[in-house]
């Protein structure tokens, strides 16, 4: 059996390519779909089967595309309710891919369809080698329940169905059995995945906190209690899943060359300017008014969340030749609107004397003296809730990166000065542009974020305690 996984860390997102005597078959596959047609190729495999876990709401899928380039047969579990030509499988059903037997169980409550598929080299034994399980299980997490409200479930319905189908199901499985989920580490679709992207449900029985003995009803209200908020784009990615598929991603049109002036004049029409440099060179200066989320980091899923889909988008790079990738980066979560690019960057904008707008980035070392020093100094952690929880600086408020940070931060005066700080820095300097655009303007980024204050010694508090 042949059998490679693709992880994309845009995303934190994995696809998977399983072949035997000619024959493959992809599962959950990102939208562009090269890759695969290539790997496939070059095995000597030909396609046959585009499976789907369920309907991925964090990412457009490319399983349209590649059914009509390949001739495979897209498959979905029963419940999907896919409005294209499909095969529907349930329970039990299997499908042959040369020697392999995929063979489907259903596993409903990240959402109603989900599937998990077994996989069992006949040529080796006739008991599953592996399973993989989408969005039911994770490395060290389980799929949040709170995706299906639009189609009638409650998140306590949705938490019942997602016990049953690991206890009653995947839990059944031997523990030698290798776990191949569809995210890892970052990924909006759980909370505490890990970074490690296989796993064996022997390791996921002893380790993962969700799969630990106890009761259901334990387990709903752990499993519905402090969810993130579902970004805005995944209901709409969801249905493009569902209905029609994406196209091509070379149908897109190609976004224009703008000078600084045409930039501007769009700025100031409601376009918004997405800066996909890095925090460094994005804080050294930027279009006023300008969102940072970079390239290095989980871009697509960023730029879903903090973007509305449909907003028209102009793309400030370092270099014109990332114009392309942020092209496919963002297409991948649904962004297909992006009108066009500052030609030349920030270089050509200084040319021409435009304003810039800077964000001074600070190490954790002054971060320390300025809270020493500056009692009107406010620190604001956009990391997740459970992050925070793990310790943070002294002082720091919580405030969860996502649209809405401007409720979040009510409390902060804009008069004041404002640090923000993450795990990195990444987020931070995301968090820096949208306060920038609420009217704070006294803004400091912490370089290396919490993640350098804890290597440096510097004092964490915790809930309750501070070492």
């Amino acid at each position: 059996m042949y059998f490679k996984q693709f992880y994309l860390g845009c995303l934190a997102h994995a696809s998977y390519l399983l072949g035997s005597d000619g024959e493959a078959a992809v599962v959950d596959p990102q939208r562009d779909v090269e890759q695969y047609v290539a790997e496939a190729a070059e095995q000597g495999l030909q396609i046959r089967y585009v499976v789907e876990t369920h309907l991925h709401a964090d990412f457009v899928s490319g399983h349209r595309e590649l059914a009509a380039r390949t001739g495979a047969e897209i498959v979905f579990g029963a419940r999907a309710g896919a409005a294209f030509p499909h095969r529907a499988v349930g329970d039990g059903e299997e499908l042959q891919v040369g020697r392999v037997t995929l063979r489907f169980i259903e596993t409903p409550g990240h959402t109603p369809e989900s599937i998990s598929v077994l996989v069992i080299d006949t040529e080796v034994s006739g008991e599953p080698r592996m399973v993989l399980t989408g969005d039911t299980l994770f490395n060290g997490d389980v799929g949040r329940p709170d995706l299906a409200g639009a189609r009638g479930y409650t998140t306590e319905m949705m938490a019942d169905m997602l016990y049953e189908s690991l206890h009653g199901k995947l839990l059944r499985l031997a523990d030698t059995v290798e776990v191949y989920p569809a995210h890892g580490a970052g990924s909006m679709c759980g909370r505490n995945i890990s970074k490690e992207t296989s796993s064996t449900i022997g390791e996921q029985r002893r380790h993962n906190y969700a799969l630990q003995p106890m009761a259901k009803d334990e387990f709903v209200r752990i499993m519905t209690t402090d969810l993130p908020e579902q970004p805005a784009y995944f209901p709409f990615d969801a249905e493009i899943n569902r209905t029609g598929g994406a196209d091509p991603l070379d149908a897109l049109p190609r976004p224009a060359a703008l000078t600084p002036h045409a930039v501007a004049s769009l700025a100031n029409q409601g376009h918004i300017v997405l800066d996909v440099r890095t925090p460094a060179e994005f804080g050294a200066g930027h279009v006023p008014g300008a969102v940072n989320v970079g390239l290095g980091g989980q871009f697509a899923s960023w730029a879903g969340s903090l973007v509305a889909l449909r907003t028209p988008i102009i793309v400030v790079t370092g270099r014109d030749e990332q114009v392309d990738e942020t092209l496919v980066r963002l297409a991948r979560v649904g962004h297909e609107s992006v009108r066009g690019y500052l030609r030349g960057g920030m270089e050509a904008w200084g040319a021409h004397g435009m304003e810039e707008a800077t964000v001074p980035q600070i190490p954790v070392a002054v971060l320390r003296r300025m809270l020493e020093d500056e009692p009107g100094l406010q620190l604001l952690d956009v990391r997740r809730p459970a992050e925070y929880a793990l310790g943070h600086a002294p002082r720091a408020a919580s405030a969860p990166l996502s649209p809405r940070l401007r409720a979040e931060i009510a409390h902060l005066e804009r008069e004041r000065p404002v640090a923000v700080i993450c795990a990195g820095g990444y987020r931070s300097s995301a968090a820096t542009s949208l306060l920038k655009r609420l009217g704070f303007h006294h803004l400091f980024n912490v370089e290396g974020g919490t993640q350098a204050w804890v290597t440096a010694g510097y004092p964490v508090e915790r809930p309750s305690t501070t070492i």
